[in-house]
Formats: C-alpha cells, sequence, structure tokens
C-alpha cells in the first residue's frame, strides 16, 4: 500500500506545473491532515514490533517525498526565473538613436585642438590643483602688494583655509594657470617647455566674462630663448589653429608683472555688416598677452636668471572659441542647453590631429 501511495505521489509532484500547484500536493501528503500524516498517527494502535517497522517504512516515504518535493522546486524555480528574464529581455545590438548621439563641447574641443598644435612644437602638458596659495597665484609671479588683482572684487578666497606655505593668508581659486608654471619651474631644472590648460576663476560675468573659465598658458625656459623665438611660435600656432595661412600678427607693447617686456597680440581681421573675418584685411583683434619671464619671477622659482630667460603667453580658451567657431555669448558656453550643444558640439571620434586637420 505504502508502494502506490509513493508512486501516486511523486506522480503528482513531477506533474506539478508552478510553485502553487507544488506546494499543494506537498500539503495533501505532508500537511496536518495529510495522507502520510494520517498513516503516522495510526502507529498508536500497533504493536511494538509492527510501530517499528510501520513507522520506519513511513519515515522513508516521507523522506523520498520531501526530496522530490524540493528538487521539483528548484525545477520551477529556474523556470520561472527564465521565462521572466526572457519576458524582460532587452536588445542591447539594437543601434543607437540619431537624436541621442552625444557631442564633445566646443571647450574641449578647442583645447584639444591646442594641445594638438603645441604637442607638434615640443610641449609637454603641465597641471596643477584649481585651489591655491597667494604665493604661487600672485607674490611668485611678481604681484606686488596691494596689486588690484589681489582684491576681494576681483578674486574668489576661501574662509578659514590656510596658505599651504604656512604665511597665513587665505587659499583662494586660481586666477589664472600660471601657478602651475610656478610649481613646475620649482620642481623641474631648465630647459623647460610646457603648456598648462585647465579651469580660472574671476569674480566677474558679463557677455564676455564668467566666473568660471579655460586658459590655456605656454612657458619656454633655457638659456638662448629670446622675443623672436617667442613670436615665431604663436605665429605658427595662430595661422595653424584658425587655418589661415597669411594670418597676420601683431605685437604691441604692453605690461604684465610677471613678463619684461610684455606684448599683447592682435590678429588681422576684417569687421564688415555684423560679420568678423579673420584675415589681412587691415582690421586688428586682440587675444593673447606674452612676454618674456621676468628676472624676479624665475629668482622666485629657484632658476638663476642670470643664466636662464624664457617666455610665457596666454589666452583664453572661450575667446579663441568664439572667434573660431562663430559663438556671439560666452555665458552659453556653460547654460548646459542641448540644443545649443548640438548646434556647436563636435562628434567623438572627430579627434583633432595635425596630419589629418584640426576640425573635420
Amino acid at each position: 500500500m505504502l508502494d502506490a501511495l509513493k508512486d501516486e505521489l511523486l506522480s503528482l509532484v513531477n506533474a506539478a506545473a508552478d510553485l502553487p500547484a507544488l506546494d499543494e500536493v506537498r500539503v495533501n501528503a505532508l500537511g496536518k491532515k495529510g495522507r502520510i500524516t494520517g498513516f503516522m498517527k495510526e502507529l498508536g494502535g500497533l504493536s511494538p514490533d509492527e510501530r517499528k517497522e510501520r513507522g520506519q517504512a513511513l519515515n522513508a516515504l516521507k523522506d523520498v517525498i520531501a526530496q522530490a518535493l524540493d528538487a521539483r522546486k528548484l525545477d520551477l524555480a529556474a523556470a520561472h526565473m527564465k521565462a521572466r528574464l526572457e519576458a524582460e529581455r532587452v536588445d542591447v545590438t539594437l543601434p543607437i538613436r540619431p537624436e541621442t548621439e552625444g557631442r564633445i563641447h566646443p571647450i574641449s574641443q578647442t583645447m584639444d585642438e591646442m594641445i594638438a598644435i603645441f604637442a607638434e612644437m615640443g610641449f609637454s602638458v603641465a597641471e596643477g590643483p584649481d585651489i591655491e596659495d597667494d604665493f604661487h597665484n600672485f607674490t611668485a609671479l611678481n604681484f606686488p602688494v596691494g596689486h588690484p588683482a589681489r582684491d576681494m572684487h576681483d578674486t574668489f578666497y576661501l574662509p578659514d583655509a590656510p596658505s599651504e606655505n604656512g604665511d597665513g593668508k587665505k587659499m583662494l581659486l586660481r586666477t589664472h594657470t600660471s601657478p602651475v608654471q610656478v610649481r613646475t619651474m620649482l620642481n623641474k631644472k631648465p630647459p623647460i617647455r610646457i603648456i598648462a590648460p585647465g579651469r580660472t576663476y574671476r569674480s566677474d560675468y558679463d557677455m564676455t566674462h564668467t566666473p568660471m573659465f579655460h586658459q590655456i598658458e605656454g612657458l619656454v625656459i633655457d638659456e638662448a630663448t629670446n622675443m623672436g623665438h617667442l613670436k615665431g611660435c604663436l605665429v605658427e600656432f595662430c595661422r595653424a589653429f584658425f587655418d589661415v595661412d597669411d594670418l597676420p600678427l601683431r605685437f604691441r607693447p604692453s605690461f604684465f608683472p610677471f613678463t619684461e617686456p610684455s606684448a599683447e597680440v592682435d590678429i588681422g581681421c576684417l569687421r564688415k555688416g555684423g560679420e568678423l573675418k579673420l584675415g589681412n584685411y587691415g582690421d586688428w583683434l586682440e587675444i593673447l598677452g606674452c612676454g618674456m619671464v621676468h628676472p624676479n619671477v624665475l629668482e622666485a622659482c629657484g632658476i638663476d636668471s642670470t643664466k636662464y630667460q624664457g617666455f610665457a603667453f596666454g589666452m583664453g580658451v572661450e575667446r579663441v572659441a568664439m572667434l573660431k567657431y562663430g559663438i556671439p555669448d560666452l555665458r552659453t558656453f556653460f547654460e548646459a542647453d542641448l540644443r545649443w550643444l548640438k548646434h556647436y558640439g563636435f562628434v567623438p571620434l572627430d579627434i583633432p590631429n595635425i596630419a589629418h586637420g584640426l576640425t573635420r
């Protein structure tokens, strides 16, 4: 009789189509009112020998059915998960929708273009922290005490943040990437040839100024560099960057605390009908500042100014990007407008390269 019950229950277990049906079989076999449980309750009316024999047989049957239930439960759970995964499957091989294709921001693209040009000239990229102290941002660059650039209305000072050199002065957000030049000169012996691209911060905001903007600066230090080398470097850069072979450049005397002599550089252009066209048209537009590194800066960085000299230059990345790509308002660079980015942005794989072209 127990063999017949065993076959019947195993058949029911194997026939269970889902977990609820399997649980119903379990209750019918092993529950408080289950069929095997009912036989167990009858053991009390048997003789000791019969009770022992019958009990062993029922326990063996109970173990077989329990094992069958567990095995079937695993099979049904696996089948349920497989069906769920199949129903929720996402085809990741589908092509990307054109309207969701990303774009490289014009600032990133412009900086990559600049780095590509200067890399061909033998410059390496140097970086430094956005948070600086007074020494690296002003003192080492020959800014005298009381200089307007040190004032609170021009510079973002951080509260309760003492300088790293222990002079008691507050830390600040760098106002230019020149501190990278200082750190390079302090940690590396000449010859030096680096560019320093990065974010800078000044307290200003209008159509041509934002509190955060980008600069790229260059520094060359050796024993023989002169103003002629500076001029040749910038002429070649501007003509390559703006892709105008005969682009004229004009160097006008100027003043910067960290260079002597200093100059501002203009490029040739044409202003007519509300448009700006670059080239040899008789008009001029300022784009950058430059000069020979001041001896005081060299000495502050531990470089013998009687043996070494060099030049430095710097320009705003947004400004040259606006000129090259016809972007009218500086503030739009930072407004996170996807329509603007789609219009002015670049295809991700359009990597600037001197051999194949900066922009294609």
